[in-house]
C-alpha cells in the first residue's frame, strides 16, 4: 500500500522510504508521444543529444572568453567546433529516437550563444572596437538579427519546406564572421579592415532576417549509395581544408551565402511560367496539331 502525502501539510522529516524524495531543483516533466501513439508524461531529459548541445554551448562560451583575451584564432576555431556539434545533436537525437521539446529549446538557446553572441563579441574584440560606438552597434545588430532569425525559425518549423531555409542560417552567418576573424587574426587591424569587418558582420546579420531562400541539405540521404566520384569530391574538400582551413571555410561560407541572392535574382529575371498558363499553352498546341 503506497503512502500519499497531503500537499497542504508540511513535509515530515521522518517520512518513510516509500515517499518520493525530490532534490531542491526543478524536475523537468513534459508530454511525449509513446510508440503506441498515446501521450505520456516523461520525467527527466535525454543525456546523449543534450550532452552534445552542451558541448556546442561550451564552445560558444569559450569563443567569447578567448576573444576577450585576444586569442582570436582559438575563438574562431571554437565557433566552428560549435557548428560541428550543432549539426550532430539533432542527427543523434533522430538516430537514437531521443527527440524532445526540451532538446529543441535547449538547442535554440545554445545556437543563440554560439552563433549569435559569440561571433558578434569576437568580431568586436578583434576589429569592431576600433570603430567606437559604430562598432558595438554593428555587433549588436548581428546579435539581434541572430535572435530574430532563431525565433522566426522556431515558429515556422511546421509550415516551411524542410528543403530550404528562409534567410541565412545562423551557423553559416557565424562561419562567415568567424572565418573572417580566423583569416585575419594575425593582421594588424586598421581603419579600412575595421570598416570591412563591420560591413561583413552587418551584412551577415541582415541576411539572417532576409527572405532569401537557401538549400538546407536536410533531405540528403547519408544512408543511400552515391556515385564514386562524390567520394573523390569529399576527399578533395578535406584536402583543401587541411591546406588552408580559414581560407577554404570562409570561401565555402561566402559561396553558400551568395547562393541565396543569386537564386533570387535568377528567379526575378527568369520567372517560372504559371501552371495554368503552361496547361493552356499545351492545350492550344494540341488543338493546333
Amino acid at each position: 500500500m503506497s503512502v500519499q502525502r497531503d500537499e497542504n501539510k508540511p513535509a515530515d522529516s521522518t517520512a518513510g522510504p516509500s515517499e518520493e524524495i525530490r532534490l531542491p531543483i526543478d524536475e523537468h516533466i513534459e508530454e511525449e508521444v509513446s510508440a503506441s501513439g498515446k501521450k505520456v508524461r516523461a520525467r527527466g531529459v535525454y543525456l546523449l543529444p543534450n550532452l552534445i548541445t552542451t558541448g556546442a554551448l561550451f564552445s560558444g562560451f569559450y569563443a567569447i572568453v578567448a576573444g576577450m583575451n585576444g586569442h582570436f584564432e582559438a575563438a574562431a576555431i571554437a565557433i566552428f567546433v560549435a557548428m560541428v556539434l550543432d549539426g550532430l545533436d539533432g542527427r543523434v537525437a533522430r538516430l537514437t529516437d531521443t527527440q524532445s521539446a526540451f532538446g529543441v529549446q535547449y538547442d535554440s538557446l545554445s545556437d543563440m550563444v554560439s552563433f549569435g553572441l559569440a561571433p558578434a563579441l569576437v568580431a568586436f574584440s578583434w576589429a569592431l572596437k576600433t570603430l567606437g560606438k559604430f562598432g558595438w552597434a554593428i555587433a549588436f545588430l548581428y546579435a539581434a538579427c541572430a535572435a530574430l532569425r532563431l525565433a522566426r525559425f522556431n515558429t515556422q518549423v511546421g509550415t516551411v519546406d524542410k528543403g530550404v531555409f528562409i534567410g541565412l542560417a545562423s551557423p553559416t552567418a557565424a562561419a562567415i564572421v568567424a572565418g573572417m576573424v580566423w583569416a585575419g587574426h594575425d593582421v594588424e587591424v586598421g581603419p579600412i579592415l575595421a570598416i570591412i569587418a563591420a560591413l561583413v558582420t552587418g551584412a551577415a546579420g541582415l541576411l539572417m532576417v532576409s527572405n532569401f531562400r537557401y538549400i538546407s541539405f536536410k533531405r540528403l540521404d547519408f544512408k543511400g549509395r552515391v556515385p564514386f566520384v562524390m567520394m573523390l569530391v569529399v576527399i578533395l574538400v578535406f584536402s583543401l581544408v587541411t591546406i588552408d582551413p580559414a581560407g577554404v571555410l570562409l570561401t565555402l561560407a561566402v559561396l553558400y551565402t551568395l547562393s541565396g541572392p543569386i537564386m533570387w535574382l535568377w528567379g526575378r529575371f527568369h520567372p517560372k511560367p504559371a501552371s495554368g498558363a503552361t496547361e493552356g499553352d499545351s492545350v492550344e498546341a494540341k488543338d493546333g496539331e
